[in-house]
């Protein structure tokens, strides 16, 4: 098949791209290459990407419609997987122009084109921060997600909405997937893990929000990429209902679906900065904040529609991500220009 798939330099595109291409799957990847972090990390990801012959990039901005639906016209693909986005929840608040431009001027081009050019499944990458400060747990699909904390989780949100208007109006399957705290090896600079380690081993403090006391339901890399894959093939139908309200969140209008990919296995934050200091086998030097404007107290995925649909849910070890983190690390920040 002929994935075509935005945002494969980044993070969780790189390896989703990798994958597929592994698989034997022929991959488009159109990345804009911003300069949100370190673009030589960007540049790496594409480097390994480019050594399958299967992979074809095509490097543009989601606003260029020109470029992006010259890309998707060449590629006609089978699946569109939409992962590229402003990404960051505290730098929408810094920034909010980028993620408006980005998450719902970008989001709406992709919609626009994958019904143009009659895709068979459009894939949208959502995030757990729709559910706010939810104080219901676990998270359940068909909760009431209309208190968004920030501009990024509310552009996520609008993305959402925009995709059932398409999948109705043009009978575009698509399904929407809420991730949960992505982490591990090609990570972003801007996410905890990156930075604790690297300040660890620079003997610098790490700083802990919150005083300590949030907890994320953390997802591990590789367990993300099998989630995708797999709901890649249920394309939204009433053929793959679910039974029972409670969980299923397939539309009665339009075959439109969202999903939440995490384990159901929240930790701690003080769990998590003591699981990196028995991994690098060092103590860290703390500074603990207050929480930050836009922060929720708590994610906590309920993995029960993924389960009921693919057979599967995360199940990755938060010491066994964090290890396979760190060894990557180590290996790849000559090539970051990280001092060692």
């Amino acid at each position: 098949m002929h994935y075509f798939i935005t945002g494969t330099a980044g993070f969780i595109g790189f390896h989703l791209a990798r994958r597929l291409l592994q698989d034997g799957h022929r991959v488009t990847g159109f990345d804009g290459l911003t300069p949100y972090y370190n673009v030589k990390l960007k540049h790496m990801r594409h480097a390994a990407l480019a050594q399958f012959p299967s992979f074809t990039p095509a490097i543009a901005m989601l606003e260029d419609r020109e470029k992006l639906e010259a890309a998707i016209a060449e590629a006609q693909p089978d699946v569109l997987i939409h992962l590229a986005a402003q990404a960051g929840v505290r730098y929408s608040i810094e920034n909010p122009r980028s993620d408006i431009s980005s998450n719902v001027d970008g989001s709406w081009n992709i919609l626009e084109f994958a019904e143009r050019y009659k895709v068979k499944h459009l894939m949208l990458a959502s995030t757990s921060s729709i559910y706010g400060s939810n104080p219901d747990v676990p998270f359940r699909e068909t909760d009431r997600a209309d208190e968004p904390l920030t501009i990024y989780a509310a552009t996520k949100k609008s993305m959402e909405l925009m995709a059932h208007s398409y999948s109705h109006l043009y009978k575009l399957p698509i399904t929407a997937f809420r991730f949960f705290t992505v982490y591990g090896p090609w990570g972003r600079p801007d996410m905890a893990l990156f930075k604790f380690v690297k300040n660890m081993l620079e003997d610098q403090p790490i700083e802990i929000y919150g005083e300590g006391k949030m907890s994320r339901d953390f997802t591990y890399i590789d367990d993300l990429v099998e989630s995708i894959v797999r709901l890649s093939a249920v394309i939204p139908s009433e053929e793959n209902r679910v039974a029972g309200d409670k969980v299923e969140t397939l539309s009665h209008q339009a075959p439109f679906r969202v999903v939440n990919i995490g384990g159901g296995q929240p930790v701690s934050l003080m769990d998590f900065v003591e699981t990196v200091e028995r991994a690098l086998g060092q103590s860290a030097k703390r500074t603990m904040l207050p929480m930050q404007k836009g922060d929720v107290p708590r994610t906590f995925a309920s993995p029960d529609l993924l389960l009921a649909l693919t057979g599967y849910k995360p199940e990755t070890t938060l010491d066994e991500g964090v290890k396979a983190f760190i060894e990557w690390y180590l290996e790849a920040r000559a090539d970051m220009e990280i001092p060692a």
